[in-house]
């Protein structure tokens, strides 16, 4: 059985990057740019909104609410 992964640290390096410490002890840096579509996600196209984000219990998430799953962000980051 595979075990669960999630972000354990995450900060802001520029545009819509973000460099993230993942539970398997692997860093990646993912690029958001081009995957803030939808409701939710539309809000942080505006960047100052983008750079506020926090870690959660187990991913990253902003005020707004949104958030993607770790395993995406771990799956999209290189």
């Amino acid at each position: 059985m595979e075990n669960l992964l999630w972000v354990k640290n995450a900060r802001y390096i520029d545009e819509y990057k973000i460099a993230i410490d993942f539970s398997n002890d692997t860093r990646k840096t993912v690029d958001l740019k081009n995957r803030l579509y939808g409701e939710v996600f539309e809000p942080l196209k505006d960047l100052e909104k983008f750079k506020r984000f926090k870690v959660s219990d187990w991913t990253i998430e902003w005020e707004n609410g949104a958030d993607y799953a770790p395993e995406y962000l771990y799956e999209i980051g290189v």
